[in-house]
């Protein structure tokens, strides 16, 4: 149900182009998917996430099933139909709350069992359950169950993770034909290379049509995470969509797009946006302080996001320390602005063979997360 082509290779690096075919439209890879757990990007209507050119959204389905529940989602149609967006929808399985509450479930090799932190109820999660919620929800692309284990994790607990996942993902690859699109298996490792790589082709055994690389920027140095993404990509099909689960900042996106990854999420540009703080190509802008208070120039005067070009720094600094919404909405305007914006010049600079120069200007700009 989903088809992925590559369109243009990088001549000095791993990168690619590349366009995926799903039920509710075309993905332009590479891409950043802005989160909206609960089936809301915070602060921001369907419209707003339309007209800054977002393409695909990352909700959750653990969170979705637990509330407002699968009964009303059903009843309005679907995911796409209770959130009003018309664009692809990828769905987390909800292997990342295996780690985030581990103090609330208990797993065994044939699912988790959560107790809710809204009414303390035992809600069981298995690998078929998984496939039936993102079923019902009618999503685009669609996350097996696996266990993410934070980092530092022993290889011992890492190996039994990546067995676990495995025997999860062979129960769910089975039940791929009743989703409305593609089902991603997940390659997990922890920091272990060669458990990466392995648990990569073992996966690729079972033809799933998407593949991610989860349990990253969970605690692990940026050298680590570099190393656990070149160790699986290689044993990726070059014909399918790659996705690096839970990334970052601006310059680790041009940093995994050239070792060869398609696709991304991270929280970061929407909590840091409500947080007051602003991504720019010269660094980051935290509108709190006090150099900002009578400041009339825009976040960035090269940039074409509703917050930059009508309000000024000084103006934001007065919503955010009178905590005002309206602060929040500009600052997320601007930050997944911010972020859609590089993915773009990210695929010029692949088609134009120009990307060594692209990382080369972010390298000079104070990777990871700029200055202030």
């Amino acid at each position: 149900m989903i088809k992925f082509e590559v369109q243009h290779r990088c001549a000095t690096s791993a990168a690619r182009t590349g366009r995926l075919e799903t039920p509710h439209g075309i993905i332009e890879t590479p891409a950043f998917m802005p989160v909206g757990t609960y089936g809301s990007v915070k602060g921001l209507r369907g419209e707003d996430l339309e007209a800054i050119g977002t393409q695909v959204i990352l909700s959750n389905a653990y969170h979705l099933w637990e509330r407002p529940g699968l009964e009303v989602i059903r009843e309005v149609g679907g995911l796409h139909s209770f959130m009003g967006w018309r664009r692809p929808i990828l769905t987390d399985s909800g292997g990342y709350q295996v780690m985030s509450l581990a103090d609330r479930r208990k797993i065994d090799d044939d699912g988790v069992t959560f107790q809710s932190p809204l009414d303390g109820e035992h809600r069981r999660l298995t690998p078929e359950t998984v496939i039936e919620i993102q079923a019902t929800l009618g999503v685009d692309l669609a996350m097996v169950l696996d266990e993410c284990v934070a980092s530092p994790a022993d290889r011992e607990v890492a190996a039994r993770a990546v067995e676990r996942s495995q025997r999860w993902a062979e129960r769910s690859r089975p039940l791929a034909e009743n989703l409305a699109g593609g089902l991603l298996g997940i390659v997990q490792g922890s920091v272990y290379p060669e458990l990466r790589s392995d648990h990569a082709r073992r996966l690729v055994e079972l033809d799933f049509d998407a593949y991610a690389i989860g349990g990253l920027a969970v605690g692990e140095s940026k050298e680590q995470t570099w190393e656990a993404v070149e160790a699986a990509i290689p044993e990726l099909p070059d014909d399918r969509l790659r996705y690096v689960m839970g990334m970052g900042y601006p310059a680790d996106l041009v940093e995994a797009v050239a070792r060869g990854v398609d696709l991304f999420d991270c929280v970061i540009p929407t909590r840091h946006a409500r947080n007051g703080v602003a991504f720019t190509p010269e660094g980051r802008i935290t509108i709190r302080h006090a150099r900002y208070a009578k400041d009339p120039r825009p976040l960035d005067v090269d940039c074409g996001c509703p917050a930059c070009a009508r309000y000024s720094r000084a103006y934001l600094r007065h919503l955010k320390l009178r905590g005002e919404m309206l602060g929040g909405v500009l600052m997320t305007l601007h930050n997944l602005w911010h972020y859609l914006d590089t993915m773009g010049r990210i695929r010029h600079a692949i088609a134009s063979g120009s990307l060594a120069e692209l990382r080369a200007e972010f390298a000079r700009s104070g990777a990871p997360n700029g200055r202030d």
